[in-house]
């Protein structure tokens, strides 16, 4: 099904597609332009903000959890005030907050790296129940970050690596084990990035300079690919009245001429997805 545009809004990065399933909403970010986006019928709203900010989660009716380029904040959607949770590498001059989405179990996942894509710079966190715990380092570029239906397994990728890790979690979604590869894209001309699964378990991934979001099973075979006009597609999310609206973001850095880049595009499937996970802090 084609995709047609959900957001004429011209992102330079947009990132973190998010549906909120208690308000029935979509929010999603332009990291480069410091903005948060969301709309309401045909109402959309811009909160700008000093710092990068690119991925959030819901904590409650009217409250996220949102990520910036150093911190982690408790965001107040009526009002637009937010109010500090923790430090996300706040010494670190270099790095930003990137991909990001909570998992079953009430906590959030949160990826960095460098502003310029410096190697090995980033790393993955988790933050549950007021702790923010380092998972993983040597992280060029932070994505794919999403979770099997019953909890029991994370993924992420590290776009420059090429490869798309499966984690197993135990029951409270801390990492128990090592991660093993669950898709090798090294030899392919896009990169992996944004990525959300199905309520089949099937992954839904956002591939940088494809111009798509290619669909895994389980198994990691291809399933299906829905195209996207323009080719830095960067974040999906399902959302829509009964989540089977597959929502991609997209971004305009690097590209001139391309009238489609940086728009946010709507896609009809045959599938459902799962309802964003509500974080405990």
């Amino acid at each position: 099904m084609t995709a047609r545009v959900f957001s004429h809004t011209i992102c330079t990065l947009g990132e973190g597609a998010f549906w909120h399933p208690e308000r029935a909403q979509f929010f999603w970010f332009d990291i480069l332009g410091k903005k948060l986006l969301t709309r309401r019928g045909q109402d959309e709203q811009v909160w700008a903000f000093d710092d990068c900010v690119s991925a959030a989660g819901w904590v409650d009716h009217d409250k996220l959890i949102m990520a910036s380029a150093n911190a982690l904040w408790r965001f107040e959607i009526k009002t637009g005030k937010r109010e500090k949770l923790t430090e996300l590498e706040a010494d670190n001059p270099v790095t930003r907050s990137n991909d990001g989405r909570a998992d079953p179990q009430g906590g959030f996942w949160i990826g960095t790296m460098g502003y310029n894509a410096e190697q090995g710079a980033g790393a993955i966190y988790r933050y549950y129940r007021g702790e923010l715990r380092r998972l993983f380092g040597k992280i060029t570029i932070s994505n794919a970050i999403c979770f099997s239906p019953d909890g029991g397994m994370a993924y992420f990728t590290d776009t420059k690596d090429g490869r798309v890790m499966q984690q197993a979690l135990d029951a409270d979604g801390w990492p128990k084990g090592d991660p093993q590869v669950y898709l090798d894209l090294r030899d392919q001309d896009f990169g992996a990035d944004g990525a959300v699964i199905d309520a089949r378990g099937n992954f839904w991934n956002a591939q940088w300079g494809a111009s798509r979001v290619a669909c895994y099973a389980p198994d990691g075979s291809l399933i299906e690919a829905r195209s996207v006009p323009t080719p830095q597609a960067s974040c999906p999310c399902f959302g829509g009245a009964d989540l089977s609206t597959l929502f991609v973001t997209t971004a305009a850095d690097g590209l001139s001429g391309d009238d489609m880049a940086g728009k946010t595009f709507a896609i009809e499937t045959n599938t459902t997805g799962q309802p964003e996970h509500r974080v405990i802090l």
